[in-house]
């Protein structure tokens, strides 16, 4: 059964968006409830699937390798049976995000990484799956909007 949300758990999703790391005590101050029944209401989100993880996103004051992004557009040999093509790459950490698509591509799978080097280990394994008849891959050379 899909719950609504009520004005207090849209209020404790929108004080974690900002800040995923803010104590129970804090966050339950902002949005005018007990420490526990915000500790309770994030647990049930989390179950739900409302929220499905936190990310970190590293800040200017940290420098890091700029990651490379490259897409690989994948032609499965059975578009209705390509399940394992798509399990094996759940597993690549690499992998950003994968989507099956109409048209000409069956997959369109989005990488980053650190160094070309690893775009091509993760292109050769997609490659010599079985279900995978084809690829493309595309190097981005700017990223324009990111979100």
């Amino acid at each position: 059964m899909k719950r609504t949300l009520d004005r207090s758990d849209e209020r404790i999703l929108t004080e974690l968006t900002r800040n995923g790391r803010i104590p129970h005590a804090e966050l339950a101050e902002k949005v005018h409830l007990s420490r526990n029944a915000v500790r309770q209401r994030i647990e049930r989100l989390e179950r739900d699937g409302l929220i499905q993880g936190y990310t970190i996103v590293v800040g200017e004051g940290k420098p890091r390798a700029a990651a490379i992004t490259a897409m690989i557009f994948v032609y499965r040999h059975d578009r209705m049976r390509g399940g394992d093509v798509i399990q094996t790459l759940k597993g690549i950490p690499e992998v950003i995000s994968c989507d099956i698509m109409s048209g000409e591509f069956d997959l369109v799978v989005r990488v980053e990484a650190s160094a070309a080097d690893r775009i091509r280990e993760i292109w050769q394994e997609v490659s010599a799956l079985q279900g995978v008849r084809d690829t493309l891959t595309a190097f981005a050379l700017s990223s324009m909007i990111k979100r």
